[in-house]
């Protein structure tokens, strides 16, 4: 769709009504471009099996705004909504779990204890920021204020006919709202807003997690030159021997840094197999897929095989440089 806003109110403020809708309709000239939630997490039954899942009260004009296409059935009506009718539209994964291969229109599903008739299912749509969209089930939002006990809208979504247009709706919306609601506090936040915000967090995110990255390896590496210098320490006589039979400063320079590479890589190849692991575990586990792109285990291969070579030259040249005659001495 071109564009949209999702309007709220403060927690400790303001509470949306259901006649705003017609409100934010006559601010943006289009009351079928303005969509109602209310949502409330639900247990759902149908005889022996049970989910648990997202329930939206919502309008007629929600797939109109979030572009939702109905897969079988019908969408709620206005009808509906006026009426409070007990009825239904299932997402896709909710549809065959509560009834499999079965055709549920005109079957009846059991929401905290009240019985709503299904009218519709929707066509899949995936899901959004790991939250999977076709486990929801909406229902008219008169329906699920009295299914909830509440009389508040959680949020108000308006479409915009154009991006352009959006900043002089905003504008609109918020304006009519704090005619109605004097003294009261509103947020219009659109889509591009919430993606930013997101990103911004997943930026943090990732340099938190680089910082602890950064940290590991330099403890790492120290822990791996003490390691090696406590090897160059115990094989003096044999470091002393090579040399007095031949051996060049740049050959034993040469093999400790091979061992201390082979050290460093032995536990990236470890730590890749466990994060992959832990990556492929908690995609089983979470609705947020594991994504493991095919440079990062190279280059987490390639650090752990630099931090050997950093970290391993003061160990290595020390054992090069060491004196035969000295080395073949210590006991």
């Amino acid at each position: 769709m071109p564009g949209s806003l999702e309007i709220g109110g403060a927690p400790s403020a303001s509470r949306l009504e259901l006649s705003d809708v017609e409100l934010l309709g006559r601010a943006v000239g289009d009351t079928n471009a303005v969509a109602t939630t209310v949502q409330s997490g639900e247990l759902v039954r149908v005889g022996d099996k049970e989910v648990f899942t997202t329930i939206n009260g919502t309008n007629e004009t929600v797939v109109n705004v979030f572009d939702r296409p109905i897969a079988r059935g019908r969408y709620i009506s206005a009808a509906d909504v006026d009426t409070r009718r007990r009825v239904a539209v299932l997402g896709s994964s909710s549809a065959r779990k509560l009834f499999g291969d079965v055709d549920p229109i005109g079957r009846q599903i059991t929401i905290a204890g009240v019985r709503f008739r299904i009218i519709g299912t929707f066509v899949d749509v995936g899901s959004t920021f790991g939250v999977d969209r076709n486990a929801e089930i909406h229902v008219p939002v008169t329906s699920a204020q009295r299914l909830f006990g509440v009389e508040r809208i959680d949020a108000l979504a308006v479409k915009a006919p154009t991006i352009d247009s959006i900043p002089a709706i905003q504008k609109r919306i918020l304006d009519a709202l704090a005619e109605k609601y004097p003294g009261d506090k509103f947020s219009a936040v659109t889509q591009t807003q919430i993606l930013g915000t997101i990103g911004q967090i997943l930026g943090l995110l990732t340099l938190v997690l680089a910082a602890i990255a950064a940290i590991s390896l330099l403890v790492g590496g120290v822990g791996v030159s003490n390691i090696m210098l406590v090897s160059v320490r115990e094989r003096t006589r044999e470091i002393g021997l090579r040399k007095a039979l031949g051996a060049r400063q740049r050959d034993i320079l040469v093999q400790f840094l091979i061992e201390a590479v082979l050290l460093t890589s032995i536990g990236g190849l470890i730590g890749i197999a466990l994060g992959v692991s832990a990556s492929l575990a908690a995609s089983a586990l979470s609705p947020l897929p594991a994504q493991i792109s095919w440079w990062s285990p190279l280059l987490a291969f390639g650090v752990s095989a630099g931090v050997g070579i950093f970290f391993g030259v003061a160990p290595a040249r020390r054992a090069g440089r060491l004196d035969p005659v000295v080395a073949l001495r210590t006991e």
